[in-house]
């Protein structure tokens, strides 16, 4: 099986259903990616939030876990942020602990984990960030500077 892109309905629906996320690779530094999907997903109310990196212990006064099999459940949705070349070791351990859905974060895809996890019955999104594709289904992309979601052909007052 080739991996094809899940559509944005396709992708609705996987952040729809999802209850849990644990994000691999998440920085305890505030100018890292993983730490604003981190904190943007823990300032919410959207998911049971997960962390794992082996390198650190706490992150938002929450335990970071050293590895998949650690977690004290099963997430929907592990959200990778690991360079391309690690991606097939996370693509086992989620298999390994019944995950549905493997996420790589913009920059990252692995034509090898896109035809393995579909092959293992996940489902697979890659190069996209689940923190602009959830505030994009959502309505919250302005919260973060990205769209102010106003479309007005009016000049602004200066």
């Amino acid at each position: 099986m080739s991996y094809q892109e899940p559509t944005a309905k396709e992708r609705l629906s996987i952040l729809q259903s999802a209850k849990s996320v644990a994000i691999v690779g998440v920085s305890s530094n505030r100018s890292r990616a993983s730490y604003f999907v981190a904190s943007y997903l823990k300032g919410g109310d959207y998911y049971e939030v997960y962390f794992v990196n082996p390198m650190i212990d706490t992150l938002f006064d929450q335990k970071v876990y050293k590895s998949l099999a650690e977690l004290p459940e099963v997430p929907d949705i592990v959200d990778v942020f690991r360079k391309p070349s690690d991606t097939p070791g996370i693509l086992d351990e989620a298999i390994a602990i019944g995950a549905k859905t493997i996420w790589l974060q913009l920059g990252v895809s692995n034509d090898e984990v896109g035809q393995r996890g579909i092959a293992a019955g996940l489902n697979v999104v890659m190069d996209r960030c689940l923190k602009i594709e959830h505030a994009r289904f959502h309505g919250g992309l302005h919260l973060a500077g990205f769209n102010t979601g106003v479309i007005s052909s009016r000049r602004a007052k200066k």
